[in-house]
């Protein structure tokens, strides 16, 4: 299942989309590049729509390294003061996020965007999903999880 090289055409792409949200639009595609259970790293692309395509309201629990391929990546990052911290990166931007991020939403920007993602988890766990209104955890997600969901042709988390 690992990959040696990279075609956004040769992907395989998983599409998620969630009319039932109000507050904005989820819409993206995800795939799964690689992963090793045994040293709990994940390796994946997001791509997201045009039209600031959503993915669904999360935090990394995993510690995360992204890396902006193409288009933009925006993040609307809840503060533990309740105000919004707004990031906005670029193609060629590279970050790197320790373990228990601050819950947030993630968009492209106009023209959508795609991002890598590297994940470093050593308990397996990778995401925490909340509710639309961020409220109310939904669960996690764990690299045996999305890896099970993506040999059996579904979509990994919560229920779209």
């Amino acid at each position: 299942m690992n990959q040696t090289s990279f075609d956004s055409d040769q992907v395989e792409w998983r599409r998620i989309t969630d009319p039932s949200c109000v507050e904005y639009k989820v819409d993206f595609e995800f795939s799964l590049m690689g992963f090793d259970r045994d040293v709990g790293r994940l390796d994946m692309l997001l791509r997201y729509a045009k039209g600031q395509g959503h993915c669904r309201r999360h935090r990394h629990v995993a510690s995360t390294m992204t890396l902006v391929l193409e288009g933009e990546q925006h993040l609307k990052e809840l503060q533990k003061d309740g105000s919004v911290k707004h990031i906005l990166r670029r193609k060629g931007d590279y970050a790197l996020a320790p373990a228990d991020a601050r819950p947030h939403l993630e968009h492209g920007g106009d023209v959508g965007g795609t991002v890598f993602l590297s994940m470093w988890a050593p308990d397996g766990i990778l995401f925490e999903y909340f509710s639309e209104d961020s409220h109310r955890s939904l669960g996690t997600v764990s690299i045996d999880e999305y890896v099970a969901s993506w040999k059996r042709g579904e979509v990994y988390g919560v229920a779209s």
